[in-house]
C-alpha cells in the first residue's frame, strides 16, 4: 500500500508490524473476512446515554463495529482512488492495522481529511460537471458519520424528497408525480438548481446540522470536511469556501439537510411538489400559476438558501415536454397518464448502444453481446416503469441492436465477398440471398439489414444470446389477470 504524503495519512501504517512505510497485506478475502467478523460481533460496552441524545456522536462514529460497516460500504461501492492514490483493496488489506489507529485519531481530534481529487466528466447536454474524489480513507470516514446522521435526520425529511433516501428513489419520485398529474395538475414548473453542489453555504449548513446534532465535535469533523482543498487536474490545490464535493458517501445527506428547508416551505405554501436532489418539479392547474409560483420559489431560493437557480433549464411546461428523471408524463385519449422515455433517454441508450458495438469490434462475437447484456440489465431495471405504450419503443432498440450486431458479424466474417458468402451458404441461406449480401456494393449497415444476413441470424438466434427489453418489460410487468369471480360479477 502506497504511503501518501501528508499530514492526512500519515498516522495510517505506523502500526504495521515492520514500522515501515508500507503496511503488511492480510491479504484481500482475509481483510474483508476481518471486517465482517468486527462488523456483526457485539459492540463494546458505552456509556449510556438517553434515547434521543445526540451529544456523544461522535463515540458512535467512532466505534469499531461502526467503522467497519462503513468500510464494507466503501468497498462495496468500490470507486477510483484519490489523491494518495491508494486503492479501497489497499485499505481493506490494511483494515487490522488502520481501523483502530482511525478510531484513535477520530477521538482524539487529530485526524484530518485530505485533499479531494477533482474529476470532469460530459453531460449528454454538454458542458462538464465536475466530481470530487476524496481518498478512500476519507470516504471510510464520512461513511461512518453518515450512518449516525441519517436515523437522527431522515425521519425529519419531507414526504416528497426522494433523493438518496432509504426505500425512496426515481421510482417513488415518478410514482407521485403520476398521481399529480392524474389529480388535474397538468403544468410543471421544472427548477433546476443552478451548480448546487458547488454553491452549498458552510454556515447555512452547519447551523441546520446543529439544530438536530449537540455533538460539536462531529460538526466541527464535518466542517472539515466540508474545507477540504481540491486538487485540480493540473495540480493545482483550490482553496474551498463554499458547496460540498459531489463525489462522497456524506454528500447527499448534506444536499438532503440543506433543501428540506425549500420542502417545507414549499409545503407551507400548499404547493405539489416532487423533489429529487437537487431537481424539483412544483405541479400547478395553469401556466399562469406556473410563472407566479416560479418567481415566488426564485425568490426564496437565491433570498434565503443563497443558492441560484438555473435559468436555461429552468422552465414552465407540460410534463409530456419535460424530462424529469429520464421520464415523460403523457395523457392518452382516456385520459390515462402513460409513463415515456424522455427524448434524452432515448439519445442516451442509442448513444451508449453505439459505444458497445462498434464497427470495428476486435474481439469475439460472444464477448460483444455478454458487454451489451450487462448494460441492457441495468438498464431495463430503471426503466421497468414505463407503461406499456412508452415501453413499445423497446422493440425499436431490440432491433437496432441486433442490426448493430449483424453488422460487425458481417464485417467479421466477410473481409471477402466469398468468405462471407460461404459463411451465409452454411448458415443454411439460399444461393440467391447469400450471393446478395456478400456482393453488395453497399456499405455494412446496409448490408446488415439484407435478407442474407437476417436468415442467417435470424431474431431467434439473437433471443437465446441476448437480453431483450421487450421482453425483459413483459416479464416485469405481467398483465393483470381476472378471476372467474370477477368475470361473474362484471356480467
Amino acid at each position: 500500500m502506497r504511503r501518501a504524503g501528508g499530514r492526512q495519512l500519515a498516522f495510517a501504517f505506523a502500526d504495521s508490524p515492520q514500522g515501515s512505510g508500507r503496511a503488511e497485506s492480510s491479504g484481500g478475502p482475509e481483510g474483508k473476512a476481518w471486517l465482517l467478523l468486527i462488523a456483526n460481533g457485539k459492540e463494546a460496552k458505552t456509556p449510556a446515554t438517553r434515547e434521543g441524545d445526540t451529544s456523544r456522536l461522535l463515540e458512535r462514529v467512532a466505534s469499531v463495529r461502526n467503522l467497519a460497516r462503513a468500510l464494507l460500504k466503501v468497498a462495496r461501492n468500490r470507486g477510483a482512488a484519490g489523491v494518495d492514490r491508494c486503492s479501497v483493496d489497499e485499505v481493506v488489506e490494511a483494515s487490522r492495522w488502520l481501523l483502530p489507529k482511525l478510531r484513535r485519531e477520530l477521538l482524539s481530534g487529530g485526524y484530518r481529511p485530505g485533499d479531494v481529487r477533482r474529476v470532469w466528466i460530459p453531460k449528454l447536454g454538454g458542458g462538464q460537471r465536475g466530481l470530487g474524489i476524496p481518498n478512500v480513507v476519507d470516504r471510510w470516514v464520512q461513511e461512518s458519520v453518515r450512518e449516525v446522521l441519517e436515523p437522527i435526520f431522515e425521519p425529519t425529511f419531507h414526504a416528497s424528497s426522494h433523493g438518496f433516501r432509504p426505500e425512496r428513489g426515481a421510482h417513488t419520485a415518478i410514482a407521485e408525480a403520476k398521481r399529480y398529474v392524474e389529480q388535474g395538475y397538468g403544468i410543471v414548473v421544472d427548477l433546476d438548481l443552478s451548480k448546487f453542489f458547488d454553491r452549498v453555504n458552510h454556515q447555512r449548513l452547519l447551523n441546520r446540522l446543529g439544530q438536530r446534532v449537540a455533538d460539536g465535535r462531529v460538526l466541527k469533523l464535518v466542517h472539515q470536511m466540508l474545507k477540504a482543498k481540491v486538487v485540480m487536474p493540473d495540480g493545482t490545490r483550490v482553496s474551498t469556501e463554499e458547496g460540498t464535493p459531489q463525489g462522497g458517501p456524506l454528500s447527499p445527506l448534506l444536499s438532503n439537510v440543506v433543501l428540506d428547508e425549500l420542502d417545507w416551505e414549499m409545503e407551507r405554501r400548499g404547493l405539489r411538489f416532487v423533489r429529487y436532489a437537487d431537481d424539483a418539479n412544483v405541479f400547478v392547474r395553469s401556466e399562469r400559476a406556473g410563472h407566479r409560483v416560479l418567481e415566488s420559489i426564485r425568490r426564496f431560493i437565491e433570498g434565503r438558501l443563497c443558492l441560484k437557480v438555473n435559468e436555461e433549464k429552468t422552465t414552465v411546461d407540460r410534463p409530456g415536454n419535460l424530462h424529469f428523471l429520464g421520464f415523460r408524463l403523457t395523457r392518452n385519449r382516456e385520459e390515462r397518464v402513460e409513463v415515456h422515455l424522455s427524448s434524452r433517454s432515448v439519445q442516451r441508450i442509442l448513444l451508449r448502444v453505439r459505444e458497445l458495438t462498434p464497427r470495428t469490434w476486435g474481439q469475439s462475437l460472444q464477448a460483444c453481446w455478454e458487454q451489451a447484456n450487462r448494460y441492457l440489465r441495468g438498464w431495463i431495471a430503471y426503466f421497468r416503469i414505463c407503461t406499456e405504450k412508452g415501453a413499445r419503443h423497446f422493440r425499436l432498440f431490440d432491433a437496432h441492436l441486433r442490426r448493430r450486431l449483424r453488422m460487425i458479424i458481417l464485417r467479421q466474417k466477410g473481409r471477402r465477398p466469398r468468405y462471407l458468402y460461404r459463411h451465409l451458404l452454411a448458415r443454411g441461406v439460399s444461393k440467391g440471398a447469400a450471393k446478395q449480401s456478400a456482393y453488395c456494393r453497399r456499405g455494412p449497415w446496409n448490408r446488415s439489414n439484407r435478407p442474407g444476413l437476417t436468415r442467417a441470424y435470424p431474431n431467434a438466434w439473437f433471443s437465446e444470446r441476448l437480453v431483450s427489453l421487450w421482453s425483459e418489460w413483459l416479464r416485469l410487468n405481467p398483465p393483470e389477470r381476472v378471476s372467474g369471480r370477477q368475470l361473474e360479477l362484471f356480467a
